[in-house]
């Protein structure tokens, strides 16, 4: 069932047009994926999704009705949010609970347990985000929108925080998220939604995004013997072999990493410093936004 449903949404900023005839629909319990890069029109459909903006065309519904009356059950985290300098974390959190009549506490899962002293001011870049998220969570939220959820996280704090949200969604929470780090995306969302030029210029889920692009895998290998590429080019999932030092480089198809360690353990040939490359939602992302960026809007 559609949690979401947005029509034909349009949005201008004077005689800047950011959104232009976007429509899609969110399933109850999925991960959304909003992706593109500044200026596509992300930000501000996310905005018109939570109520924060009126759409100048188009409709948009949220659990059967107007954004603006169902906000009590949409958890928003901005891509950049505020706090006065001088509030303590435990102040915030407990200022957001009040708000709810059944408030859950995500304090300890997003490490913010030791910081409750801490002033808001005080915080680094990535502590001011992991209080965003869990203010916006703090509700118990039906949605949540959550916009650059790990930009400042360092590696570790990102994939806790990717954790964080799986818990979310198996607890039937339905998630927007929008995200510049495609193996975000490829991790937590079941569909995405590419935006260029405040248009969805594909609407699949990432697997699906990426199958799309033309592009061959790449396994390079060093031998530990001798081995005659001869009999690696005979195989029909192999476009081409060359030699890169003693390193060969065999270019081929999606199963070309079954077919080359096959013929490697027929011969009893170690394959060292393996490394296999494929197409990803990188380069799916590239091709469909032709790499560009401008301002966010």
């Amino acid at each position: 069932m559609a949690i979401i449903e947005v029509h034909d949404l349009g949005k201008r900023y004077g005689p800047r047009v950011a959104v232009d005839s976007v429509s899609f629909e969110v399933a109850e319990g999925e991960i959304f994926g909003v992706l593109g890069p500044n200026g596509a029109g992300k930000t501000t459909t996310v905005e018109c999704v939570s109520g924060l903006r009126t759409p100048d065309r188009g409709t948009v519904s949220v659990l059967g009705k107007r954004p603006a009356d169902v906000r009590a059950s949409i958890g928003v985290q901005l891509q950049a949010s505020e706090l006065p300098e001088r509030m303590r974390v435990g102040e915030a959190l407990a200022l957001f609970s009040s708000f709810y009549p059944a408030p859950v506490d995500w304090s300890s899962r997003l490490g913010l347990v030791p910081h409750l002293k801490a002033e808001f001011g005080q915080l680094s870049g990535g502590l001011k985000q992991r209080l965003s998220i869990a203010l916006a969570l703090i509700g118990s939220p039906r949605i949540a929108v959550l916009d650059e959820l790990t930009t400042g996280l360092d590696p570790q704090a990102r994939r806790d925080t990717w954790s964080v949200i799986e818990e979310v969604r198996s607890a039937g929470v339905t998630i927007l998220l929008v995200t510049h780090f495609m193996e975000e995306a490829e991790r937590l969302c079941d569909r995405v939604a590419v935006f260029r030029d405040g248009r969805i210029v594909a609407l699949d889920t990432p697997s699906a995004l990426v199958s799309r692009v033309d592009g061959a895998t790449c396994v390079r290998f060093v031998p530990s013997v001798a081995l005659d590429v001869s009999l690696l080019e005979a195989l029909p999932e192999v476009t081409s072999v060359s030699a890169v030092g003693e390193q060969l480089v065999v270019s081929g198809s999606e199963n070309l990493l079954h077919a080359v360690t096959s013929l490697l353990a027929r011969r009893q040939v170690l394959a060292r410093r393996l490394r296999v490359d494929q197409v990803s939602l990188d380069d799916a992302y590239v091709e469909l936004t032709g790499g560009r960026d401008v301002e966010d809007h």
